[in-house]
């Protein structure tokens, strides 16, 4: 008896664990990319350009495990858009910050949409 509800409990296991969709953690991601990329605008904003760029690699990281989970060419482009981003955040330049960071924006919304 005891055998079959451990056989049970195996197979009901097994069983979400290979129903789990990589495209729901990909969407994950992206909502979690799209969150730090608005902290990233909003922190430029306020001449926070330290805050940004900290925004701006956590967008980054999350945007490039969505990429890797699922390719987006909109994923790319926000990607090259953040690293903008971090790079005019570590010059100071919080009006390019914001400008880099709100077109990244921009492409992780269409990813979004995309699937």
């Amino acid at each position: 008896m005891l055998g079959k509800i451990l056989t049970g409990l195996w197979a009901g296991l097994l069983a979400v664990l290979l129903s789990l969709n990589p495209a729901a953690a990909a969407e994950d991601h992206k909502a979690e990319a799209i969150k730090h990329t608005e902290a990233a605008i909003e922190s430029a904003k306020n001449g926070d350009t330290a805050a940004a760029g900290e925004h701006a690699k956590a967008a980054k990281t999350h945007a490039e495990a969505a990429e890797k989970e699922k390719a987006n060419p909109h994923l790319e482009a926000a990607i090259k858009s953040l690293d903008s981003a971090i790079e005019h955040s570590q010059m100071g330049h919080a009006d390019k910050t914001g400008e880099s960071a709100h077109a990244a924006l921009t492409h992780l919304e269409a990813a979004k949409k995309a699937f």
